[in-house]
């Protein structure tokens, strides 16, 4: 057997489906998959893939307190933006465990490579959307005690977690909904993906990316996705990006994972939709939470550049903890 029961009964309070639907995707479909398929994919007589700790890096250490115009991969889908405006932070998980309880459940094979304490004023966090490993209710509460002016943007329908939990400026999006504070646009787009976190929750709220923009600089944050031409619309309806934080990792077995997670060769695929010149990579190395090797995400992601002859630069993943520059 691949995982323990344990994770057995947290993946089914995670992922199990259940008929009462709200939201859906572009494509007009729900990404649902049933109690037995998930079975099928738990019992399939494989192990899960070996718990490697990827390599990370201190550089964030070398941060000005007045350093603008940068981004440090912090883990998973976590990124610490400077946009030249504002202080972002994406999907910000810090606990050990992306689960609904502290004792069991996919845990970190890499702690975060800053804490709570080493982040810089936070002036605003976005969610994509109400999964354990992207919406960490323990770490927004941290979040919102270090600078209770921080705004929290959420998807719709996902706004009541955070303040019943105490967390206030709590504000929710539908797509295409825009959000500006001080010189920044935000805008939340669609993605194709899906939202659960108990028994009968599924779909209840959304899911969806960010689309950060000043008159200097865009950015995009693509959450969590399986392709779909979502990104076409997006560079259609808001441009191109200049910098995108795109997933890579998550995405095995395909047969399961393909509507709702992007491997390698579709994350470069978003990047050349939305027609961004740079991308970087994230959700890998952080959790086990699918079948591929941990380190194979990014050596797919080069292979991918390689065959379709794109710069190396073109997308690359970076190491948790490097500072990457976002200027033109």
């Amino acid at each position: 057997m691949k995982y323990s029961l344990t994770f057995v009964v947290i993946t089914f309070l995670y992922a199990s489906f259940v008929a009462a639907q709200n939201y859906k995707n572009t494509n007009d479909q729900q990404n649902g998959k049933t109690f037995g398929q998930l079975m099928t994919w738990v019992f399939d007589g494989e192990k899960g893939p070996e718990r490697v700790e990827i390599e990370t890096s201190t550089q964030w250490q070398e941060l000005a307190p007045d350093q603008t115009n940068y981004a440090v991969w912090i883990g998973h889908a976590t990124y610490l933006i400077n946009n030249g405006d504002i202080n972002i932070l994406t999907d910000p998980i810090f606990s050990k465990r992306a689960s609904p309880i502290g004792f069991a459940g996919p845990k970190r094979m890499i702690p975060a490579v800053m804490s709570l304490g080493d982040l810089p004023k936070i002036d605003l966090v976005v969610v994509s959307h109400n999964h354990y490993d992207h919406l960490d209710i323990w770490s927004l509460r941290k979040l919102n005690k270090l600078n209770p002016k921080t705004i929290f943007l959420v998807p719709i329908g996902d706004g009541k977690k955070l303040t019943r939990s105490g967390i206030k400026n709590v504000y929710e999006m539908n797509w295409w909904d825009e959000f500006s504070h001080s010189e920044t646009t935000l805008s939340f787009t669609p993605v194709q993906h899906w939202s659960k976190r108990g028994l009968f929750d599924r779909n209840k709220s959304l899911w969806g990316g960010w689309f950060m923009q000043t008159k200097d600089l865009a950015l995009y944050h693509a959450g969590d996705t399986g392709y779909s031409s979502d990104f076409k619309t997006t560079y259609e309806r808001l441009g191109a990006p200049d910098y995108s934080f795109i997933p890579i990792g998550a995405y095995d077995p395909r047969w399961f994972m393909k509507d709702s997670h992007v491997n390698p060769e579709e994350a470069v695929q978003i990047a050349l939709d939305l027609n961004s010149p740079h991308s970087f990579g994230m959700h890998w190395g952080t959790f086990t939470l699918t079948d591929e090797p941990v380190l194979e995400p990014p050596v797919r992601l080069k292979q991918a550049l390689k065959d379709q002859n794109l710069a190396p630069n073109f997308f690359i993943s970076p190491k948790p903890g490097e500072i990457l520059q976002l200027t033109k």
